[in-house]
């Protein structure tokens, strides 16, 4: 298994939002290879406490090394965070002072060729977070068909080029199966025109990203999981919230808008009967970006946004 390396994004940002103390109770649902949970515990010490989720074996095993030195104030357990209701109530946790998800592939498993997530090598098509469960993304080709196929790369990749590329995977599979990274990324090179390719994008990006979020149920788990967490603060409690692009983004921003006002009955009408109260109050209206410092650090912090609310 290659080295888990995890450099976490928006650290500053993320800290100042949670403002951890001791004593207090943390989530952190996708820990990843520890390094947020690590200044979370650093900042809650002596005696703040923990719960790592994670989906990935992976990322588990690094980070319960990495956390060692906090043995005894920390438990991480394997799930999806959408499932984190019953995974707290399981760990014996009933509300949390703070916690945060950061979204999407971790670092890790995009440099890990095996792992079938990245199309800058050529490596077997899986792209699952748990290796364990679900179909890969070499299973999922095989089986949509060519209608929804253009949906998922639409809808998830926001790829313009949807129809030609699907057009593209179902012709190529009546000739030969599409199992590896590097011959899905030939196909879609194919399929858009270079007239028409972005200068500063890889032709592959949005097609890799729309079947990685199709794969691994990532947009409904998102939904789920900010409901989940909003749920489970105590009044003062913060949810942080890190996103990479504009789809997730746009579920985090429209959740928390909708957790942060009180009427929610249409704007024309004269008296307010919907029954709804805000149960969170915004942090920063605005998402919070990566310094100039960060991004000479660590490139891959460029499309980074934290959003974060209190519990009201």
């Amino acid at each position: 298994m290659n080295e888990f390396t995890h450099l976490p994004v928006l650290p500053e940002q993320t800290i100042a939002a949670l403002a951890p103390h001791a004593g207090g109770v943390y989530i952190d649902g996708t820990v990843g290879g520890g390094g947020h949970s690590q200044l979370i515990l650093s900042a809650s010490a002596p005696d703040g406490f923990l719960l790592g989720i994670d989906r990935d074996e992976e990322a588990l095993a690094a980070a319960a090394v990495k956390l060692k030195p906090f043995a005894g104030r920390f438990v991480l357990k394997k799930g999806n965070y959408a499932q984190m209701l019953q995974i707290a109530s399981a760990a014996g946790l009933e509300q949390a002072d703070g916690i945060l998800l950061d979204i999407g592939v971790s670092s890790h498993q995009l440099d890990v060729a095996e792992r079938g997530f990245s199309y800058m090598t050529d490596a077997p098509l899986d792209m699952r977070m748990d290796q364990t469960q679900g179909v890969t993304a070499a299973e999922l080709i095989a089986q949509a068909d060519e209608a929804e196929l253009s949906r998922i790369l639409y809808q998830y990749g926001e790829e313009k080029w949807a129809a030609r590329i699907a057009a593209f995977i179902v012709a190529e599979r009546e000739e030969q199966p599409i199992l590896r990274t590097g011959q899905l990324t030939a196909l879609i090179k194919r399929a858009i025109p270079k007239s028409a390719r972005e200068k500063d994008q890889h032709p592959a990006k949005r097609s890799f990203q729309a079947l990685r979020i199709a794969v691994n149920g990532e947009l409904l788990a998102l939904e789920q999981g900010l409901e989940a967490a909003i749920s489970l603060l105590k009044p003062g409690g913060v949810l942080a919230v890190i996103s990479f692009h504009s789809l997730e983004d746009r579920i985090v921003k429209d959740c928390f808008r909708f957790h942060s006002t009180s009427c929610i009955c249409p704007p024309r009408q004269p008296v307010c009967t919907c029954g709804h109260h805000a149960d969170v109050k915004l942090l920063n209206k605005k998402p919070l970006m990566a310094s100039e410092a960060e991004l000479q650090a660590n490139p891959r912090s460029r499309s980074a946004r934290l959003r974060a609310v209190v519990k009201q």
